[in-house]
């Protein structure tokens, strides 16, 4: 299988999840055993797992050790304590004041996942406020960024897009799965930790039932993890073909479709059927590559605007506010004063 594979997670993320509960007296295999969980080729790093079994795992762990959060904080995440929060954040009107609410609520959970919520303009900004010297490893911060960014999006009902994941730790050898899940646009060994995106979203409206909590609830957290993230296989493939040429050689759809082996009417229906029209497929791969360059004070928005294949900034500057909710200076801005 391959890492876009729909519906699976990388082996090594199950490394990750059961590190803190092993010993040289109950490696992984046993503690899966313990479990009662299906035994899995943790030998074979290119193995992938079922969300459904990776959930399964999840579960399994935060009850028996009682923790729902992998044993990654000195205060454990009491069975129970992430229903709870849900609860609290689905009754309040906003995205915004549900955000606020959350991030309390983890706030007293935890030690060392402390999040404050910032707006800059037309961005904003959930910051990790961290006491310990040292960073934590790369799972920890990404497992917390799940739970937030998981519930921000079911609370709303759609895919919020991070525009940056930023990391004080160093990048770990893995890391395809969380671009996947979150963003291409990572950063690592940075100031501070953090996860940027479009201040708008933070006024939609908050409408979500009892009766869709409990739904919620019974597939968490494998609907979290295929939901709401970017998971199309044939649009990662489009993607992955686009960053590998400049903007200006970018295949019309035709002859993308002579390229992908397949008429350019089996191409749109596909690209229809999981949402992603080309034309959006190639804004996103714009979009990335801008937030990318942004992030560089070396390059100017001319450089920017002509390796996109815009004729003239002002072009760059109306798309990228459409794209993302805010401009590239304000963006280049917040970005690069966090790195001063």
């Amino acid at each position: 299988m391959n890492r876009e594979e729909k519906g699976t997670i990388s082996v090594q993320l199950v490394h990750e999840a059961l590190l803190a509960f092993t010993t040289p007296r109950l490696p992984a295999g046993a503690l899966l055993d313990k479990l009662g969980l299906s035994p899995i080729d943790l030998g074979n790093p290119e193995a992938r797992v079922d969300v459904v079994q990776y959930s399964k795992l999840w579960r399994r762990l935060a009850r028996h050790f009682d923790d729902e959060f992998f044993g990654m904080d000195p205060r454990r995440m009491r069975t129970g304590s992430f229903a709870f929060v849900c609860r609290a954040a689905m009754a309040q009107p906003t995205l915004d004041r549900a955000m606020q609410v959350a991030l309390d609520f983890f706030g007293l959970t935890f030690e060392r996942f402390r999040g404050e919520l910032h707006r800059s303009q037309s961005l904003a900004e959930i910051r990790l406020v961290e006491s310990q010297s040292s960073p934590l490893r790369a799972f920890g911060y990404f497992t917390f960024w799940m739970l937030v960014h998981g519930l921000a999006c079911w609370l709303v009902g759609r895919r919020i897009p991070l525009l940056a994941v930023e990391l004080r730790c160093a990048e770990p050898a893995f890391t395809d799965d969380y671009r996947v899940m979150f963003s291409d646009n990572l950063r690592f060994a940075r100031p501070s930790t953090r996860i940027i995106f479009a201040a708008e979203v933070l006024a939609l409206p908050v409408r979500r039932s009892e009766q869709e909590l409990h739904g919620f609830l019974a597939h968490a957290p494998a609907n979290i993890l295929v939901k709401y993230r970017d998971n199309t296989s044939l649009a990662s493939r489009i993607k992955a073909q686009l960053r590998r040429l400049p903007a200006e050689q970018w295949p019309t759809s035709e002859r993308l479709a002579k390229e992908l082996c397949m008429s350019p009417s089996t191409l749109r229906r596909r690209l229809a059927e999981a949402g992603l029209p080309y034309q959006a497929i190639k804004d996103l791969v714009r979009q990335e590559m801008a937030t990318l360059w942004l992030a560089d004070a070396g390059i100017t928005y001319v450089e920017i605007a002509e390796r996109l294949g815009f004729a003239d900034v002002s072009s760059f500057y109306k798309a990228f506010r459409k794209w993302t909710g805010t401009n590239p200076g304000q963006y280049r801005g917040l970005i690069l004063r966090a790195d001063e």
